[in-house]
Parts: C-alpha cells; sequence; structure tokens
C-alpha cells in the first residue's frame, strides 16, 4: 500500500460544492483495473480518474476514467478536473496545447485565463434515434411524444441518446422515472429566452441505486454541441447551464472554431492530500 496525492475537483464552477466532483489519483501506474474500479465505487463519486504516464509521445500524460462498475474510454468533466489536477501537480505542458491520453485517443486542451476547454472527440455514433426509443424516452421523462422537438444519438464514448425540448423551462420540469429509463444515458436539452446563459441541460445515466442525474456533463455538452451548432440550432459560442435541478450551478462555456468545438469551464479544487492504495 502506497500514499499517493490526491485531488478532488469540482468541475465547470469556480464555487465549490456547485459543479460536478472528480476524484483523481496521481502516480497510479502500479495499481491494478481492481484497484481502480474499488477505489471508485468507495468515493461514492460519478468518477474517479488515474493519472499515469504517457505511452504515447505526443501527450503530456495518460488517465483511465472509471465510474461505478465500468472504466470509461472519454469523460468530460473528469477530462478538465485531471487537467486541472496535473497542471496544479506541477504538470508542464510542452506546448500551448495540453495533449491527454486516454481510451478515446489524444484529447487536447487548451487554456483561456482560468477555463480549461477540450476539443470534443468524434462522435462514434450521431443520426436520429429510433422512434420505439424516443417513444420510450418520453415516457421516462414523464412528457408525452410532441413534446419532443428532435432527437439525436449523441455517442462519444458515453452513449448519450438526446432530445430536445421547446424551452429551458421544459427541460427543468421534466419527472424522469427510473424503471422506464433503465439502461439508457439520456440528455435533454432545451433553450432560454433570455438572460446570460443560452441552453439547459440535463443528463440520467444508469447509477448504483437506479437512475442517476450528472450535476454537470462535459461529454454530453460536447456531443450536444456537434449536434445542435452544425444544424442551425445553436449559435457557435454559448453557454450552457447544467445542475440547475440539483442544486448546482454548473456553467459550460462553448466554443466552435474552425473544424473544433471547444468545451471548457472553470475548475476548483475542493480537497488536497494523500490515498493509501
Amino acid at each position: 500500500m502506497s500514499a499517493r496525492g490526491f485531488r478532488q475537483v469540482d468541475v465547470f464552477t469556480d464555487q465549490p460544492l456547485l459543479g460536478n466532483p472528480v476524484a483523481v489519483v496521481e502516480n497510479a501506474l502500479d495499481l491494478s483495473t481492481d484497484d481502480m474500479h474499488a477505489f471508485t465505487s468507495w468515493t461514492n463519486l460519478s468518477e474517479a480518474t488515474f493519472l499515469l504516464p504517457p505511452s504515447d509521445a505526443a501527450a503530456d500524460y495518460r488517465v483511465r476514467i472509471f465510474c461505478p462498475g465500468r472504466e470509461l474510454p472519454f469523460a468530460g468533466h473528469p477530462t478538465l478536473g485531471t487537467c486541472h489536477a496535473w497542471l496544479e501537480a506541477g504538470g508542464h505542458p510542452r506546448t500551448d496545447i495540453i495533449v491527454q491520453e486516454c481510451g478515446a485517443g489524444l484529447v487536447r486542451i487548451r487554456r483561456d485565463g482560468d477555463v480549461l476547454a477540450f476539443a470534443a472527440p468524434p462522435l462514434r455514433r450521431r443520426g436520429p434515434l429510433d422512434e420505439v426509443d424516443v417513444v420510450r424516452i418520453a415516457q421516462g421523462l414523464g412528457l408525452s411524444r410532441d413534446q419532443i422537438i428532435d432527437h439525436q444519438w449523441c455517442d462519444n464514448g458515453p452513449g448519450w441518446q438526446a432530445v430536445l425540448l421547446e424551452s429551458a423551462e421544459a427541460v427543468l420540469s421534466v419527472t424522469p422515472d427510473a424503471t422506464s429509463l433503465a439502461g439508457l444515458d439520456v440528455g435533454v436539452v432545451g433553450p432560454h429566452a433570455s438572460g446570460d446563459v443560452d441552453w439547459e441541460v440535463r443528463a440520467f445515466f444508469p447509477g448504483n441505486s437506479g437512475l442517476t442525474e450528472d450535476p454537470v456533463t462535459g461529454s454530453l455538452n460536447a456531443a450536444l454541441a456537434q449536434w445542435l451548432i452544425p444544424s442551425g440550432r445553436a449559435h457557435g459560442t454559448y453557454v450552457a447551464a447544467q445542475g440547475t435541478a440539483v442544486g448546482r450551478a454548473g456553467r459550460i462555456h462553448v466554443t466552435s472554431d474552425g473544424d473544433d468545438i471547444w468545451i471548457g469551464g472553470r475548475c476548483v479544487t475542493v480537497i488536497t492530500g494523500e490515498v493509501h492504495l
């Protein structure tokens, strides 16, 4: 058992306890996959990450990303939280762009002041959902079928199935049913009519006790941007809110820049110390 550096980082916020936390374990090279699964479950967080030396010469560091019960090839808020922790621990990128190696390949991260942003990875699956799934999702959200304006596969590792509602208010009023949505990763998005936030987002996925609502979800917001911007539904630069329904105040900064869509947010370290694994 060894002592390892540890940080718990709140992501997509600059105020502790209002974003989405991720546990980051440093120097994890000698930990087994079973060790990582066990620690992730023990944290009772949605994700934990484990920092490793890169195996690709183009990367600055490598990370393995876990949620309870499974390893993820990519996830958004763990990417930003891990990068924040790596920089705080003394990591020095070789260029202005930080390169993270993960199960989905190489992910680029850039800094703009105190905002970290990752380049959205390519979608593994896109296009409209099957109608049978749309009906099931509508029922599982407590909606009628005609309240779903549009729908899309938003699969960039996590297999998000996203639905568009007419307004942010409609998004905030959905009442998910764990039984109806069992086994699905569902994203819900709707526009704000005015204010400093353009879109409201909610994310539901299977958890240890049935259905979990994620406070703020980088992967879903990345895939939503890859749907909403090219389709003309969203501007090339916008801000999304997520976590409102669960008492958080996540803010996701989205920017389309050439061929890339960047998903950004602020991060704050809440806990620093050691773990003994």
